[in-house]
């Protein structure tokens, strides 16, 4: 017994002739009230038979020579039934059709021939054996008769199994031909992904993101389709503008859109792709020029978790033109083009950073720069004058020389405390030796010995265990650059510095002062033409731990730093949506 995944029609074909045949006797013998249990035997026979053969062409299985065996079984059935109803002058003479309707559908001609002549000849025999009155002529017409049936039903089998071939040969071209354009859509669509995930430059992964879908709906084996219209529209601020596009004008790539109405504000705040038969009439859509000779359009978002980065909008004047086959590719192009979007990105915030770590070291070189100028360098130079005058007076005045020689010292030693601490703030050995409190108590005896500025430092030693060295790198430079601007401007008395948990995950640092303070709006208003970075260099290294800066400070009052720093993932979703 064997298996097939596909039933065969001429199995189902010849189980359904049998059928009629068999009806067609059972009626033929209660129409001569010649029904009779002899006779019912040798039909249940062929009616088990048939039922054998419909279980298997239900379940697709097949006999060993199944064909020879069911023609050989109603061959014999037939032979029997045919003798005990009475041969040809029985009422039911006909009966020997059914194994030539078979033969004719499972071997066309030569079955039905082979068939009908195994009949003739039984007919011969009945007629020898039961009427030796009949003449053998009359015998002989009705074997002629049986032989001109099968050749008539073994042709009509061919012209039938001939139909059965061609449509069977025709839906295995079909499926071939869609094969194969599916095979030439996946090479598209590998090919252009490749191209497309390669690049980084953005303009070439938009122009790829388009020529993939053109290539991918329009394979080889297909007729090429030019009327596709197709966009990508990516955010600037809060509006779509139009990147790249195929058909458009050049009016309509000028076109900037809120992306709030319409197929695109739909797939934008669903972030679900969005099919419409109808985006002539589209709130937004309706002002691109390219679009008014379209029906239909489908819109899919370029998205990636939280962050949507605009749309991909296809257009056809074809109402029926997106199938689930094109819906799906343009799914798959969607999904490549938001990795390859990313990859650009990731490359392009590399290269900014770069750039940025650059101005940021020549932003270091210049404040030390100006740092030496203003300390080590001037009081060298003051050194360098006093011992001048020190040498001309010990010429002169021996004793005074003393008192000017103290107050070189003074001035060395202050010079050399100020070095130190700029040496200490470019890299402190302690934070790396002993961790964040001890470099922040550092910070503050330096401050204390060399610019006599008060800095308290308030540390959960517990919460530094939970940081990694990294973070606790950044945390003291934040904390130092702004003790540095409260010491520079605010003009206080007392700097505090307190590092504490806020809550299940969440660190806050605290830079408090009890100085001048300041108008925080109007100096983040003016910021970019000011000359000092201290409140960029906040923000920078604040984004460095994925934290958030807020600074609180008015004119007279003081001035509080706060950096809100995450340590999980689930704390950084709560601090940036606004729901801690």
């Amino acid at each position: 017994m064997r298996k097939f995944e596909s039933p065969y029609t001429t199995d189902w074909f010849a189980i359904s002739l049998r059928w009629l045949t068999l009806f067609g006797l059972l009626l033929s013998l209660s129409l001569a009230e010649r029904l009779s249990l002899s006779l019912a035997w040798a039909l249940a026979l062929l009616a088990l038979w048939n039922t054998i053969l419909t279980v298997l062409a239900t379940l697709n299985a097949r006999m060993h020579f199944h064909r020879q065996t069911a023609l050989a079984v109603d061959i014999l059935l037939t032979g029997i039934f045919f003798w005990h109803q009475g041969g040809v002058t029985g009422s039911a003479a006909w009966a020997g059709i059914l194994p030539i309707l078979t033969a004719s559908v499972y071997f066309e001609m030569l079955g039905a021939l082979f068939a009908a002549s195994i009949i003739a000849a039984l007919e011969l025999l009945y007629i020898h054996f039961r009427i030796p009155s009949q003449p053998f002529v009359q015998g002989g017409i009705f074997a002629a008769g049986t032989l001109l049936l099968g050749a008539l039903f073994g042709y009509l089998g061919h012209q039938l199994i001939s139909r059965f071939r061609e449509r069977r040969q025709k839906i295995l071209e079909a499926q071939a031909q869609r094969q194969k354009i599916k095979r030439d859509r996946l090479r598209a669509i590998y090919e252009l992904t490749s191209t497309m995930t390669a690049t980084l430059s953005y303009r070439r992964v938009l122009e790829a993101a388009l020529d993939l879908a053109f290539t991918a709906l329009n394979p080889e084996s297909e007729e090429i389709d030019d009327r596709l219209v197709s966009a990508v529209m990516l955010f600037k601020g809060n509006r779509l503008v139009i990147k790249s596009a195929r058909r458009f004008t050049n009016a309509d790539m000028r076109v900037i859109l809120p992306g709030n109405e319409g197929i695109l504000g739909k797939t934008i705040s669903d972030g679900e792709s969005v099919l419409t038969q109808n985006v002539g009439y589209d709130p937004e859509l309706g002002r691109i020029v390219a679009l008014r000779s379209c029906t239909s359009a489908y819109c899919l978002p370029l998205r990636t978790g939280f962050s949507v980065y605009g749309v991909l909008l296809f257009a056809h004047p074809d109402t029926d033109y997106f199938t689930d086959d094109r819906r799906e590719i343009l799914e798959i192009i969607s999904r490549q083009a938001v990795i390859a979007i990313q990859n650009a990105r990731l490359y392009q915030d590399l290269a900014e950073e770069k750039e940025r770590m650059i101005e940021v070291q020549e932003e270091a070189r210049k404040k030390l720069a100006r740092d030496l100028h203003d300390g080590p360098t001037q009081s060298i130079s003051a050194i360098a004058m006093r011992i001048n005058i020190t040498r001309r007076l010990l010429q002169k005045d021996p004793s005074a020389a003393d008192a000017e020689l103290v107050k070189i010292e003074d001035l060395a030693h202050r010079t050399t405390k100020e070095i130190r601490h700029m040496l200490f703030t470019l890299r402190p050995l302690v934070l790396e030796s002993q961790g964040l409190k001890a470099a922040l108590e550092a910070m503050a005896t330096k401050m204390k010995e060399t610019f006599n500025q008060n800095v308290v430092i308030d540390v959960d030693e517990k919460l530094v265990e939970q940081l990694e060295m990294g973070k606790q790198g950044v945390i003291f430079f934040i904390a130092e650059e702004a003790v540095n601007n409260a010491r520079k401007h605010a003009k206080a008395e007392t700097i505090r510095v307190r590092l504490r948990s806020l809550e299940q995950g969440l660190v806050l640092l605290e830079i408090q002062d009890n100085g001048v303070g300041f108008d925080v709006s109007a100096v983040t208003e003016s910021y970019d033409q000011r000359g000092s970075l201290g409140m960029i260099n906040l923000q920078e290294r604040t984004e460095l731990v994925n934290g958030l800066l807020h600074i609180e400070s008015a004119p007279g009052k003081g001035t509080n730093v706060q950096v809100f720093i995450p340590l999980t993932e689930d704390a950084a979703d709560r601090l940036h949506h606004g729901k801690v």
